[in-house]
């Protein structure tokens, strides 16, 4: 899945942050609401706006963010 042209940076709309394009939805807080338990349906159904490709789009992002090493936790301890 190509990202690009669904996730867009715009220092003008949440500072910045990457976000669903044509939405106010960053990348971070549909994260976060899959980390607390929400599936594809629950968001779908509660930002109407979304489009199943839209959530595709956020976790490509975040995937070729952590394949090219922009996204990692320095504090990690295995």
């Amino acid at each position: 899945m190509d990202w690009r042209g669904k996730i867009v940076s715009d220092k003008n709309v949440l500072a910045g942050k990457p976000v669903v394009k044509g939405t106010r939805l960053s990348v971070e807080f549909l994260l976060g609401l899959f980390a607390n338990g929400w599936n594809e349906t629950d968001v779908l159904k509660n930002y109407p706006s979304l489009k199943k490709e839209d959530i595709q789009a956020v976790f490509a992002f975040e995937q070729d963010g952590l394949k090219e090493g922009l996204i990692f936790e320095s504090k990690l301890s295995i």
